[in-house]
């Protein structure tokens, strides 16, 4: 089964996908994940992307789309697939089609978590973790039962990510949006889209996800 995954930051995506490996035994294909391990590895398509972005240039189509030919290689054909982060344009949509085909491979699911924008922003701005241990905690929904002290490690220091702050969340979202709306109307009229409602518990997510991959 293969499916693209959308959602912006924040939405549970990533999580859901984790999930969805773990369950499936299906590989989430980050195209940003992959370009870097290419590049590292020094794969032909590696080295032609380095050289690329080492003249300052931007990755095209075609080296994004050897770079997926190649992870599906790599996979096997009984695999599942989670593309994240691609395609993003309708040539794009129209590349990976073709990248599916020659492979005896169909796109089955377009699933997209949607959220509030108002409510997500809330959900991103109040979490903060633990220094130490990493434990995550929120403003509203979870704070340690000890102020001050965390529930799990007894650390007194907290940190929070420096862009989960409202402008840039709010800046995050409409990239989204950008990027999305070319190809969600691509697959709409297959018939192949379904809409999850992202602000929901992550347990009742991950049923509404199952069911779907269940048709």
């Amino acid at each position: 089964m293969n499916i693209i995954l959308l959602g912006p930051p924040g939405a549970g995506k990533g999580t859901q996908a984790q999930r969805l490996v773990e369950r499936h035994g299906m590989r989430q294909l980050s195209t940003g994940d992959m370009l870097r391990a290419a590049v590292k590895a020094g794969t032909p398509v590696g080295l032609e992307a380095k050289a690329v972005m080492e003249r300052g240039e931007l990755v095209s189509d075609a080296i994004v789309s050897a770079l997926i030919g190649e992870e599906l290689d790599a996979m096997g054909p009984d695999a599942g697939a989670i593309f994240d982060g691609y395609p993003r344009t309708a040539a794009q949509a129209e590349s990976l089609d073709a990248i599916l085909q020659s492979r005896g491979r169909s796109l089955d699911h377009v699933i997209e978590l949607v959220v509030d924008e108002d409510a997500l922003v809330e959900r991103i701005t109040g979490r903060f973790t633990c220094a130490s241990c990493g434990k995550g905690y929120h403003d509203t929904f979870e704070q340690p039962k000890l102020p001050g002290t965390c529930d799990k490690c007894g650390g007194t220091e907290f940190k929070r990510r420096p862009d989960d702050n409202e402008d840039t969340v709010r800046t995050r979202m409409a990239e989204y949006r950008a990027k999305t709306a070319p190809i969600l109307p691509i697959y709409d009229a297959r018939g192949i889209v379904a809409r999850v409602d992202g602000m929901a518990d992550m347990e009742e997510v991950t049923v509404a996800l199952e069911k779907i991959l269940a048709r």
